[in-house]
């Protein structure tokens, strides 16, 4: 029992089961230049259990933003019933790529093509992890990312990228194996909405989000403000529900900022907002989400979504469009 839990224990969730956790696995990846490192974490009971591909942002600590982050909710979902992998991105800080490497700083590129790398090779990773092997359902399979992650899996559900160096039309890598995704404190629109530092820096943060189909829940706080980023503050965040017209979900986090409560890591310099009632909230909504929008007979979405109106409402609220 966690007393630092309040209003968000009036959320439903399934109770939680003993989780096994291997790292590193890993997969050859010859043109990458670096193999492919995961995190494999799985309840140590069930059959035929849904994947959740957990992609990791672009934050300051030396470890979190790699396999060995995120465990507040890589654990958390994995202890109700999803296999839970969590690639290293080339972005990760363990790597120490420097800024004249293909793709420095983001590897926007390459973190999407982990996440179809991923897909490609699940009868591997399954080899390696004997723990999960046979276990794991191929045809639901999820997307999750935080910040930069965040980016990710929105490529990956079908948003485009705008290359406003090179020119020419948004690059489009949507992989329909990921059958839902979830962007948390996700970037915006591009363009006028970015700040001199991004657009001078960043400036593959340019998305189209008019192609990404696939089905989204949005979730952002409503008070992350990034100014080094974006001059619109935290309404920023909700381009991609705002734009996507697969992301019919938004969970909106009073008082949020990117850190989303701790989604990052249990007192982490990420975690610009740390509240476990905030972080238990995002828990159980992503989870409840992921239930209805992989399984549709399950009722789970609807149930928190009243949950949350009727007894926790100071916390955040759900939109759908």
């Amino acid at each position: 029992m966690n007393e630092l839990i309040d209003k968000a224990a009036n959320i439903p969730v399934a109770d939680a089961v003993p989780v096994v956790s291997i790292a590193p696995v890993t997969l050859a990846a010859p043109g990458r230049g670096i193999d492919l490192e995961l995190r494999v974490s799985a309840p140590v009971t069930g059959d035929r259990l849904p994947v959740i591909v957990l992609s990791h942002g672009h934050g300051p600590s030396l470890y979190i933003p790699s396999l060995d982050g995120y465990g507040p909710v890589a654990q958390y979902w994995a202890a109700r019933g999803f296999v839970v992998i969590q690639p290293t991105h080339l972005n990760a800080k363990i790597y120490a790529l420097g800024a004249d490497a293909p793709g420095a700083p983001l590897f926007w590129r390459s973190r999407v093509e982990d996440m179809s790398l991923i897909v490609d090779r699940l009868d591997e990773i399954e080899a390696q992890v004997p723990a999960v092997a046979g276990r794991v359902d191929h045809e639901r399979i999820a997307a999750v990312g935080h910040s930069m992650g965040g980016q990710t899996v929105g490529m990956i559900l079908g948003a485009g990228l705008i290359d406003v160096e090179n020119g020419g039309p948004a690059v489009v890598m949507r992989d329909d194996r990921y059958k839902a995704g979830v962007l948390l404190a996700a970037p915006g629109n591009g363009g006028d909405s970015l700040s001199d530092f991004a657009r001078e820096n960043y400036h593959v943060l340019n998305p189209d989000f008019s192609t990404m189909t696939t089905p989204t829940l949005v979730v952002a706080g409503d008070a992350d403000d990034n100014p080094h980023l974006t001059t619109r503050g935290a309404e920023w965040h909700l381009d991609p529900f705002t734009y996507g017209p697969g992301a019919k979900d938004l969970l909106s986090l009073a008082g949020g900022k990117h850190g989303l409560g701790g989604v990052a890591g249990h007192d982490a310099r990420e975690t610009d907002d740390e509240d476990p009632d905030r972080l238990e909230l995002t828990r159980r909504m992503v989870w409840a989400w992921l239930r209805s929008a992989l399984y549709p007979e399950d009722t789970a979405w609807p149930e928190v979504c009243r949950a949350l109106a009727d007894k926790a409402g100071s916390l955040g609220r759900t939109d759908r469009k």
